[in-house]
């Protein structure tokens, strides 16, 4: 009988010791260190390095104290309030981001702000008014290059982007010969492209917009 009654008790005992241990295991950090004493992990996170940077945006010069992780995409939304660039995907898949610097296109969301000090930047906001479209921004509406519009000012970007390099020589994947002038063609267009994606496949639309701007025959 005594064997059996201690057998109880440290049964007990035991799951006693258990709840302890899960009670203790789901107290917040922040309880445990304010209970010891010690830091709270929050009040260890040092605070961000903040940094000056200049840009040109759209023919304009803009000063931004920015920290110093803050990505162009965001620095062009968040900060200057130019919202026309979108953010898709963040991590420069689907081209929804792409802007103008320098005359070079690129995924803005995979630049630093203040890697562009001093930098032309031109967003959808810059390349046309209402009033007065950019020959691009005509042809997407009268080809209807566009369903949802989220990934258009990103196409049209790239696309304004894609015709000024073929006219500069600089060659893509599909360029038989790096030595040799690209020619403005389909199969160019198509493969400079390819970086912008449309959710809502207006592909062809978009093709006929381009080419019509570039002045050949899809």
């Amino acid at each position: 009988m005594d064997d059996l009654s201690d057998m109880k008790l440290s049964r007990r005992d035991l799951l006693i010791t258990g709840a302890a241990a899960a009670t203790s295991a789901a107290i917040p950090g922040a309880a445990v260190a304010q209970a010891t004493g010690a830091a709270s992990p929050q009040a260890m996170t040092p605070p961000p390095t903040m940094a000056k940077t200049t840009l040109r945006v759209n023919g304009q010069r803009r000063e931004l104290t920015l920290d110093t992780r803050t990505s162009l995409l965001d620095a062009l939304r968040e900060h200057l309030k130019l919202s026309g660039t979108k953010k898709g995907c963040d991590q420069g898949q689907c081209g929804a981001c792409t802007v103008i610097v320098n005359g070079r296109r690129i995924n803005s969301c995979l630049s630093l702000a203040i890697m562009h000090d001093g930098d032309e930047v031109t967003t959808i906001e810059g390349l046309g008014t209402p009033e007065k479209l950019h020959p691009m921004q005509a042809a997407f509406v009268k080809h209807d290059g566009y369903q949802c519009g989220y990934c258009t000012p990103g196409q049209i970007c790239s696309a304004v982007a894609t015709l000024d390099e073929i006219r500069q020589g600089i060659p893509s994947h599909v360029s038989a010969d790096l030595n040799v002038k690209p020619l403005l063609s389909v199969g160019e267009i198509r493969e400079r492209m390819s970086g912008n994606i449309c959710r809502c496949g207006a592909y062809s639309n978009i093709l006929d917009a381009i080419t019509e701007v570039g002045g050949i025959k899809a």
